[in-house]
């Protein structure tokens, strides 16, 4: 067979990217080669694939996420537009893993046929090699101003005659109306298209909901597939979800007699802040995204994570507080982390001719470390092991265009390749590496936070001998799973998906109210 399925959503957040990875995971247990499919993605979270020329590649985290649940490896195929915005008005263009280009949102109609074209391309190419491909949405279909141009909502639906499901978060508040008014919004060929909805994110009594489930039928003439409950253990490589103020995962209790408390600022061109989702795995650690600098005061850890615009968000932590809380949080002598562009941010200065043009600007001058951007962009896979104690592997994967120019000949690196080179920096309680997902290997994230518990004073912290971060990932993938095989309707969504869409549905337009039911 070669079908397929599209989740659209309400919204961004709606619940696309774990409902698509829910289905990939129940049908690669039944058996079906499936694959995971976005045309576009707009997004600063981003995983390095090898593609087939042997180059590293890069691909929406939420798309490795997805293939794992299909119990496949990652393929550029599988996102091939990645867009990774800079700023409110410009985003990079990522074409089947490779940097192309950097657009503004005017300009964007230009490139767009061919952006189409590849995304296209890439699916046709998934539909022959796999039984299955599930696509997943961006943002809403109902956008009607995007809709001329449209290739990963209706756009693709339309030329892949894809049978669609649109799901919405109930949790938000209004979840009838986003429906209706999303089914309402598309114009007669799309509507035919869509075949019904799922609920996400539903807590309370389900006999209470059944009687607006049945009036949406009535006014859309579709039913809905099934209703996913809310689950505190979902924490699958959030994308839209990384609000201020959010604790990542759901913390075990400690091993010993103290918590240890991570501060994860939440910059406003974050990228990669799924780097922390490993420590969250640990228990005993609470990790919080944050923009308050009280809280940084507070943390035993401080982070500073990727960025898609370092000089910008350099700039940014000056102009709120935040960089006199970090320097004072370094003076204690209490631990502080830079990741990729976080880890710039903390040398002396930063030269930077290619992503934001300010030429030279002071860092935050705690490591004695320069860096220059370069406008070749380093995308590969690396590993390597810990400098502090070399019997500890780590992988990880770099994504970035500056790198280290200048550096005291005297200061240790945290890592090195597995051909004996530096990487990164460590001085004192202050270190920094260009190496995202490096805390995914368990031994270095155990060395670390055991590192950290001492800085911060923090003796009765103990570290978990057995936490697997793969592990942990692989039941969450099946905790989806479990979801979707226990509250959806699979029978009719595997008619779906080897029938295709299910033809002209009835529309009913707004001014016939529903009757209530049951």
């Amino acid at each position: 067979m070669s079908g397929g399925l599209l989740v659209a959503g309400t919204t961004s957040d709606a619940g696309k990217s774990v409902l698509t990875a829910g289905i990939c995971r129940w049908l690669h247990r039944r058996g079906v080669k499936v694959a995971p499919f976005k045309a576009q993605n707009m997004s600063n979270n981003s995983a390095v694939v090898v593609g087939a020329d042997g180059r590293g590649g890069e691909i929406g985290r939420a798309q490795a996420m997805q293939a794992a649940a299909c119990g496949v490896a990652p393929d550029l195929r599988f996102n091939p537009v990645l867009l990774k915005p800079g700023s409110d008005r410009s985003s990079q263009v990522v074409l089947l893993g490779q940097a192309v280009d950097t657009i503004a949102a005017g300009n964007y109609h230009a490139l767009r046929p061919r952006l189409a074209e590849a995304a296209f391309a890439a699916l046709a190419e998934l539909r022959e090699a796999y039984d299955v491909v599930v696509c997943e949405g961006a943002g809403s279909p109902a956008e009607i101003n995007l809709r001329a141009g449209d290739y990963v909502n209706m756009g693709l639906a339309r030329h892949a005659d894809l049978p669609t499901i649109v799901v919405g978060d109930i949790d938000r508040g209004g979840v009838f109306a986003s429906m209706f008014g999303t089914v309402a919004l598309l114009d007669p060929a799309d509507q035919a298209l869509v075949a019904g909805f799922v609920i996400n994110k539903f807590r309370g009594d389900l006999g209470l909901l059944r009687p607006g489930l049945d009036m949406l039928r009535q006014v859309t003439g579709r039913p809905t597939y099934g209703v996913l409950p809310w689950h505190l253990d979902l924490w699958l490589d959030a994308e839209d979800s990384l609000a201020y103020g959010r604790v990542l995962g759901r913390p075990a209790a400690p091993r010993g007699t103290d918590w240890l408390d991570v501060a994860v600022v939440r910059l406003p061109r974050i990228s990669n802040a799924t780097d922390v989702e490993a420590l969250a795995t640990e228990p005993g650690v609470r990790v919080r995204l944050t923009v308050e600098p009280a809280e940084l005061a507070a943390a035993d850890l401080v982070v500073l994570p990727g960025s898609k615009s370092t000089v910008a968000d350099l700039a940014w932590l000056r102009e709120t507080g935040l960089a006199d809380a970090v320097l004072a949080h370094a003076a204690a002598g209490r631990p502080l982390l830079g990741i990729c562009g976080g880890f710039q941010m903390l040398g002396r200065a930063i030269h930077d001719p290619v992503e934001s043009r300010e030429g030279s600007v002071p860092g935050l001058n705690l490591l004695p470390i320069e860096v220059t951007f370069d406008p070749r962009k380093t995308v590969r896979q690396s590993a390597g092991v810990a400098v502090a104690d070399p019997g500890v592997p780590v992988r990880g994967y770099e994504i970035h265009h500056g790198y280290v120019s200048s550096a005291d000949p005297a200061l240790a690196p945290l890592l090195t390749y597995a051909d004996g080179a530096g990487e990164g920096a460590v001085l004192g309680a202050v270190c920094g590496t260009h190496w995202h997902g490096a805390f995914e290997s368990d031994a270095f994230r155990r060395r670390f936070l055991t590192e950290v518990a001492r800085l911060a004073g923090r003796s009765g912290f103990r570290v978990a001998p057995d936490t697997a971060f793969a592990a942990a990932r692989e039941r969450s993938l099946d905790l989806l799973g479990d979801m979707v095989e226990e509250h959806l309707d699979t029978d009719a969504l595997w008619r779906l998906i080897e029938s295709g869409p299910p033809g002209k549905l009835p529309f009913v337009p707004p001014g016939a109210p529903p009757t209530a039911t049951g």
